[in-house]
C-alpha cells in the first residue's frame, strides 16, 4: 500500500507550523521594538564608536583576509564537535563500523588541517 501525498505532506505540518511561528515571532519582535522603542537621537549617541571609545583616524578600512580565513577555519574545525557528539552518544549502537567511520572522518579533518598549515593560513605575520 503506497501512502498518499496528503498523508506524506501531513507529516510535515508540525515543521511548517514551527517555522511559521518562529518567523512570526522574529517579525513581531522587530515590529514591536520599532514601535515601542525610544527614538531620542542626538549627535553624541549617533557617533560611531569602537569598544566604547571614540574613534580615531579613519573609520572605514579593510581587514586583512587572514582574519576571515582564520575565523572560517575555526568554524570548520569547531563544527566537527557537532558531528562527534551524536557519534559519542550512540557509540555502543554503532559498534565497530561507527568507530571506523569516525576514524575516516578524523583522517579527512587531519588532512585538511595539514593542508591549511602547509599553506600558511595559521601563521600571523
Amino acid at each position: 500500500m503506497t501512502p498518499s501525498i496528503t498523508s506524506y505532506l501531513g507529516s510535515y505540518v508540525s515543521v511548517f507550523i514551527i517555522l511559521f511561528l518562529g518567523a512570526f515571532a522574529a517579525v513581531a519582535m522587530l515590529f514591536l521594538s520599532a514601535l515601542l522603542g525610544p527614538r531620542r537621537h542626538n549627535p553624541y549617541k549617533d557617533v560611531t564608536y569602537e569598544s566604547g571609545l571614540p574613534t580615531q583616524g579613519r573609520i572605514w578600512y579593510s581587514f586583512d583576509v587572514k582574519y576571515y580565513i582564520f575565523a572560517l577555519l575555526f568554524l570548520l574545525f569547531d563544527i566537527e564537535c557537532v558531528f562527534m557528539y551524536p557519534w559519542a552518544v550512540y557509540f555502543k549502537q554503532l559498534g565497530f563500523f561507527g568507530l571506523i567511520e569516525m576514524f575516516v572522518f578524523m583522517f579527512i579533518l587531519l588532512v585538511g588541517f595539514i593542508y591549511v598549515w602547509k599553506k600558511g593560513a595559521l601563521e600571523w605575520d
